[in-house]
């Protein structure tokens, strides 16, 4: 059962920001999102809280200049997910503009597993560098940057995942979720952390003279591009820091001023970069870049973002896609079999839903599990084989409001010691590794600290929802208004509800519910993706507004999330 809740926006706060010469329902949804003043919504480069509250970032600058200074030999260490892929883009990019002579390793996720790991680390040591950087990952890897330290390899590790008991004996640590960091943007993402790092560079080569006419200071904003499609491709909470870089990026993008691999896979999207917005990314781009990281390693992806050729920018782009399809038809075939797994139980007798299936695909499972999630509002982990011996297993799950799932692991593994061997993750999302005999231990463990958790009401969807809108909003400028602001996790997109009658329904390539909707004299075209039973005569609609081109003329859409 899904109830449907109106935010509430404070008319005190609306009515200040709609002063300040903001639409009205733009001040009303901004209200009910809590914003409180017009400072609130500003997206200027200046607003940016400044690097000097990051806790390690002005000693990784300091690690950085000087070993720019003596030459050193810089790596890279990536994850494989989009904010990997963009945080070593924007590492790459960023010490190359700055004079260093630095590469990249994109470990395979199914060979090494995640983070700097010793196996890794050896890898890394045949191509002697003096310095290694890990990007969106590194904060639990102790055992890796004591590898590097015994061979002599410095180590700088920017991460934003939440550390363990014990930090890693690196040169410099930067991640905000580090205890006594003060930085308030707690959840920035792993390429904004590297954005940062390059900021606090620039601001200590700047102290230490290394600019002048003949070398002049680089502009940094020129890889807000990269930033923007980590930050919202991994669903971070948009907070006003985060917001500022979205949208800086994306107004760059809009102007065409982006890398040549962020231009080729708006082409092989089929999105307009023109009109560009957070969905775009989210929903365009990222999974064509995720794909790589899915099915063999980002190194497609990474070579993407850091090429300057345009031509090999959009072969890469092109081969991503095609991955994409795969990784589509792949997710689809789990799916389906998730689903016929679960047609024997009531997953609404349940708080959890854990599932293994020895043929699933390692790189998916993270999408199944977001997939039943959201069809069934339980948090959700999916296994697979961790390697061909079938001796281990490695999990991936999703979590609903009010239950932090790395947390919840972390009880399980001090409940029951021998049965995770390793974890980690975020409030929404983490990943586990576990003998394959464990599993039904793990479900039962998993399920027994959610029942404790979790409340009858916690465990009810509820779909919020920005009210009713005016028929007089029902334009293509009113979308275009909406569609240019930054909307994302923690800071979600609008989305309306109101009765309709239903004038005509019918289903679209047998999966899709097309439908015409009115309300008065007007009527709404409408489409419930994914959705096959009818609707009553009439319905109480929650939607999206979108625009909708054919033939030259643009009329708007309503997207429907739910219906009763």
């Amino acid at each position: 059962m899904t109830r449907l809740v109106t935010r509430q926006a404070s008319p005190a706060d609306a009515e200040a920001l709609a002063r300040h010469g903001l639409h009205p329902v733009l001040a009303r949804l901004y209200a009910a999102r809590g914003v409180t003043c017009p400072e609130d919504i500003e997206t200027a480069l200046a607003r940016l809280v400044p690097p000097a509250s990051l806790k390690g970032c002005e000693d990784a600058a300091v690690l950085l200049a000087d070993a720019l200074a003596a030459r050193k030999r810089m790596l890279v260490v990536a994850d494989y997910d989009c904010d990997g892929a963009t945080a070593c883009a924007v590492a790459v990019r960023g010490l190359r503009m700055l004079g260093a002579s630095i590469d990249y390793l994109v470990p395979n996720r199914f060979e090494y597993g995640y983070g700097l790991t010793p196996e890794i680390v050896k890898l890394a040591a045949a191509r002697r560098p003096d310095l290694l950087i890990t990007v969106d990952n590194g904060i639990a890897s102790v055992d890796g940057v004591a590898a590097a330290n015994a061979l002599g390899i410095d180590v700088l590790v920017t991460d934003h995942h939440l550390p363990g008991a014990t930090l890693p004996a690196a040169r410099a640590i930067v991640n905000p979720n580090q205890p006594g960091c003060e930085f308030p943007s707690k959840h920035i993402a792993g390429v904004g952390v590297m954005f940062y790092v390059l900021l606090a560079l620039r601001a200590e080569l700047r102290r230490r003279g290394a600019f002048d006419d003949a070398r002049p200071e680089p502009r940094l904003d020129g890889l807000l591009d990269l930033v923007a499609l980590g930050t919202v491709a991994d669903v971070v909470r948009l907070d006003g820091n985060n917001r500022v870089l979205v949208a800086q990026g994306l107004q760059r993008i809009r102007k065409g001023r982006m890398q040549p691999g962020i231009a080729a896979l708006f082409r092989a999207a089929a999105r307009e970069a023109r009109s560009a917005s957070a969905f775009d990314l989210g929903f365009g781009l990222g999974p064509r870049l995720n794909a790589a990281g899915r099915l063999s390693d980002m190194s497609l992806g990474i070579e993407c973002l850091t090429t300057d050729d345009i031509g090999r920018a959009w072969e890469l782009a092109q081969q991503l896609d095609t991955m994409n399809r795969e990784r589509r038809e792949i997710e689809a075939g789990m799916q389906q079999q998730a689903l016929a797994d679960l047609a024997q139980v009531d997953p609404a007798e349940a708080a959890t839903i854990t599932l293994f299936n020895p043929e699933w695909h390692q790189g998916v499972i993270g999408i199944v599990a977001g997939r039943l999630k959201e069809k069934f509002h339980r948090p959700s982990f999916t296994f697979a084989h961790a390697d061909e011996s079938g001796a281990r297993v490695k999990g991936s799950g999703r979590s609903i409001p009010g239950f932090h799932l790395r947390d919840a692991l972390d009880l399980v593994s001090k409940r029951e010691p021998d049965l995770l061997v390793t974890f980690g993750g975020h409030a929404m999302a983490a990943g586990v590794t576990l003998e394959t005999d464990k599993v039904p231990r793990f479900a039962a463990a998993f399920e027994a600290v959610a029942r404790e958790w979790l409340s009858e009401e916690a465990l009810s969807r509820v779909l919020e929802t920005d009210g009713d809108l005016e028929d007089a909003y029902f334009t293509p400028q009113f979308v275009e208004l909406l569609d240019g602001a930054v909307w994302g996790q923690g800071f979600p997109a609008p989305l309306f509800s109101g009765e309709f009658e239903v004038a005509s329904q019918a289903l679209v390539k047998d999966k899709h519910l097309k439908l015409q909707l009115a309300r008065g004299r007007q009527r709404f075209g409408a489409i419930w993706f994914n959705h096959t039973e009818p609707l009553p005569a009439r319905a109480t609609v929650a939607y999206r507004l979108a625009s909708d081109t054919w033939n030259g003329v643009t009329r708007v859409q309503l997207i429907v999330e739910h219906a009763a």
